[in-house]
């Protein structure tokens, strides 16, 4: 498929976004029901996996399934998210960031250093979320640690999701205060415009 499309260039093909929304999908699951297991308060919520013993037995199954589809998505994406000499200089000017002085800042690459920073939450939350979920695993593992390590990985497994859930929650805030950024993970493309004004570097690649 072309990179470019009238006066749009493509930013995410269609095995992409596909990932993106299952991995989206499986995460709001996990959440709901994870907190549901947390604490009474959000107990109500477990409904989203069918309840009690099945929900138990189904946030398992989804996290295995998210953790392999975002491992996916973050090896297509690793290079794209090595930091760079250019992302310390845009994380040192984060105040023109938030007060949207995008004339001052410097050109940047597919992604910029905040991104970046959440790509490497993501990928670390996600690998002590699947390590610390296999230990706790009643059916298949937690017969293989003592006590005391599954009552670490159960504080483990916890921590890791408060970050993940945080993290998700700055990069929806992100992707809706950047105008085009949604409409790219559904169409796969962005305006020429769009390209060259927030990621510079990126757009010259593709003109090479």
């Amino acid at each position: 498929m072309s990179n470019t499309v009238d006066n749009k260039v493509r930013r995410y093909s269609g095995n992409e976004r596909v990932n993106h929304w299952f991995t989206a999908i499986a995460f709001i699951l996990l959440a709901m029901s994870g907190l549901a297991f947390f604490h009474p308060a959000f107990w109500p919520m477990v409904a989203v996996l069918g309840g009690g013993e099945l929900a138990r037995y189904l946030h398992p199954i989804i996290g295995v399934a998210m953790f392999a589809s975002f491992l996916i998505f973050a090896i297509q994406k690793l290079g794209d998210n090595l930091f760079s000499k250019v992302d310390g200089q845009w994380l040192s000017q984060i105040g023109d960031v938030l007060s949207n002085r995008d004339e001052r800042l410097p050109e940047i690459g597919k992604y910029n250093a905040g991104q970046k920073l959440a790509y490497w939450a993501m990928v670390l939350s996600m690998v002590a979320l699947l390590a610390s979920g296999l230990v706790i695993w009643r059916e298949f593992f937690s017969h293989l640690f003592t006590i005391d390590q599954i009552r670490i990985a159960v504080v483990v497994h916890a921590l890791s999701a408060i970050v993940l859930i945080m993290t998700i929650i700055v990069h929806i805030y992100a992707a809706i205060w950047v105008k085009g950024t949604i409409g790219a993970m559904v169409s796969g493309y962005v305006s020429r415009a769009w390209a060259k004004h927030h990621h510079a570097l990126w757009y010259k690649s593709l003109n090479k």
